[in-house]
């Protein structure tokens, strides 16, 4: 099973992911990237989050 994942000491909080797919992706209260639930319909716009993210940050692991 896969599981997304943020390399948060990457990232540089420029919201990309937010902007791109903001049904999976926020901002939290401490200053956070956050990741939601993906579905199966999120997925399309995850890989453009990750495909635009300037760090490289975002990724797919292995659990």
């Amino acid at each position: 099973m896969k599981t997304l994942y943020i390399e948060l000491s990457e990232c540089i909080l420029c919201e990309v992911c937010t902007e791109v797919c903001p049904s999976v992706f926020r901002l939290n209260e401490a200053g956070f990237i956050e990741i939601f639930d993906v579905g199966e319909a999120d997925k399309p716009a995850v890989a453009e989050a990750i495909k635009y993210c300037p760090t490289d940050c975002i990724h797919w692991d292995e659990i």
